[in-house]
């Protein structure tokens, strides 16, 4: 975790390889890993390695996290995908670390079913 004191943040302590993650890319400023959660085939998360707000991640980093999650996409759901990220509790962001989801490996839909809040980041 870097700067100041903060509470808890599960994606600060699989960077600093405290929890574990089945990583997928890493460089000096971002760190790609599955998401836990599972409910599709390719469910990644693009995560910048410093902590950083969403709105932070999204002013600083996006050109270079929304580039390798293109990447990434086209390697591992060549039929397509989606990437995106949640913004606040009505937004269901359920992490205060930004990042981007990488979604795909079946068909999508419209939008991806809803997931009951009780199921929501476990």
């Amino acid at each position: 975790m870097t700067g100041p004191a903060r509470t808890y943040c599960v994606f600060c302590e699989i960077i600093a390889g405290r929890e574990p993650a089945e990583i997928w890319y890493e460089d000096d400023t971002l760190i790609v890993f599955r998401n836990h959660l599972r409910w599709l085939p390719i469910q990644l998360l693009i995560v910048p390695k410093e902590h950083k707000t969403q709105e932070e991640f999204w002013r600083d980093d996006m050109e270079r996290a929304s580039a390798l999650a293109v990447e990434l996409g086209k390697q591992h759901a060549p039929g397509g995908f989606r990437i995106l990220s949640n913004f606040g509790e009505d937004g269901m962001q359920s992490q205060p670390h930004g990042h981007l989801h990488l979604l795909g490996g079946r068909p999508l839909g419209m939008y991806v079913e809803t997931v009951p809040r009780a199921l929501f980041g476990r």
